[in-house]
């Protein structure tokens, strides 16, 4: 049976969240259609506006659980295509996406999931990572850079020329020096903040291409 929350135990800013969530008009949306997190939204934005992800494509989501941009890619590239996903953390299943547990920097993890791939080339890298954050910006925005490289280095790694690589940044420390590194390594680098995106929230996408 579950246990009755009293408000008077729950601080201001604990009240705050509760009410922006349950208001949240993507968070509504989410649930009526069925994604794991209003995530989703962020990354149909980024395609509609982008036109990345494609029918019969293969797309590697890294850090994807709960698998709210593994759902969306599942739809976008269909049974033709593939969407190989990858997470510390556990994942339940999903249609047309294939999942491996565990810290893709281990060559173990990064041998399965490029086994999974085989003679297909990866024509997108997802990665909506974030570290747990400590309200820190000392501590968080370090974290945050460090998944950051990981993800250009994965991308770098598997992506052939045209290929694309979508994301999640926050915005500060070395967030310039990251960007000019990646310009260097990439054709074109741009920044996308989705309507889906909290105003508040320093998140910013890349969408980063070969």
């Amino acid at each position: 049976m579950a246990t009755k929350i009293k408000n008077k135990t729950l601080s201001k800013s604990s009240k705050a969240w509760i009410k922006e969530h349950v208001d949240d008009h993507y968070v509504k949306l989410a649930q009526e259609q069925g994604y794991r997190a209003r995530a989703a939204f962020k990354l149909l934005e980024i395609n509609d506006k982008q036109n990345l992800i494609k029918n019969g494509m293969t797309v590697v989501d890294l850090g994807s659980a709960p698998g709210s941009w593994s759902q969306v890619a599942g739809r976008l590239v269909g049974s033709e295509g593939q969407v190989i996903a990858s997470d510390i953390l556990p994942m339940d299943a999903l249609p047309d996406v294939t999942f491996v547990q565990g810290d893709f920097r281990e060559q173990d993890v990064f041998d399965k999931l490029m086994a999974l791939v085989g003679d297909r080339q990866v024509d997108v890298v997802l990665s909506d990572m974030a570290p747990n954050t400590s309200g820190h910006k000392a501590v968080d925005q370090p974290r945050m850079i460090h998944l950051c490289e990981l993800a250009v280095d994965f991308a770098l790694t598997v992506l052939p020329a045209g290929g694309t690589l979508v994301m999640k940044v926050f915005q500060g420390a070395g967030t310039d020096e990251l960007r000019r590194q990646m310009q260097s390594d990439f054709a074109q680098v741009k920044s996308i903040k989705p309507k889906s995106s909290r105003a508040r929230s320093k998140e910013m996408f890349w969408v980063a291409v070969r």
